[in-house]
């Protein structure tokens, strides 16, 4: 199973869910852009986070100096993104990959992060609730289904927000793989306690 992690925007906790679906599956994990902060990368992150020894962490194909837009921060290291350069790595065992920012992040003047998915992907959407937090999962779920592309389930992320989510999950039938807490701070305890709670809704879409 190859399960593609977007979110509805920027720093709403795609990294922290990586981690707790490859912990929860014990899968690999891949993160094929990396714009800024070469040193704490989202791969070293998930590598701290996680506690089997079973989850292999991929590097990067590419691995850019500025945190901005991928297409922009490749600008300034003067290189082009090339979405054919992109060969996702080869493993017997379940693959978490993870977007950067949204769907329409760009990676190149042509091509956005919703490019990057594959036909046999599987797509969590994370979702983090804040005004205006519904249009836009609404608007990406949408994207999604416009291009066949298969959703696999939504995670929510912060305090619980009841109307939201009802209202989220009526519209759209997508099944709530789980919720993630404002908690103070994310260690190895935390992410496998989540996955734990994850891995009953994720094992029944798989």
């Amino acid at each position: 199973m190859k399960i593609f992690v977007t979110g509805i925007s920027t720093n709403v906790g795609k990294t922290i869910v990586s981690a707790m679906l490859a912990e929860s599956l014990q899968a690999d994990y891949w993160k094929p852009i990396q714009a800024g902060d070469l040193a704490n990368s989202d791969s070293q992150t998930v590598r701290n986070l996680l506690s089997n020894t079973k989850t292999v962490i991929h590097p990067e194909r590419y691995r850019l100096s500025t945190p901005a837009s991928p297409h922009l921060a490749a600008e300034i290291d003067g290189v082009t993104i090339e979405k054919d350069n992109i060969i996702e790595p080869h493993t017997h065992n379940h693959l978490i990959i993870e977007g950067a920012g949204g769907l329409f992040v760009p990676i190149n003047d042509l091509e956005n992060v919703i490019d990057l998915i594959k036909p046999d992907y599987k797509v969590v959407i994370v979702s983090r609730h804040y005004l205006g937090s519904i249009n836009h999962t609404l608007m990406t779920i949408e994207t999604l289904w416009s291009r066949n592309i298969n959703i696999l389930g939504i995670v929510f992320s912060g305090d619980e927000n009841v109307a939201t989510e009802k209202l989220i999950l009526e519209r759209t039938g997508l099944k709530m793989i789980g919720r993630v807490e404002e908690e103070p701070f994310f260690d190895k305890r935390v992410i496998a306690e989540y996955a734990d709670n994850f891995r009953s809704n994720l094992t029944d879409t798989l």
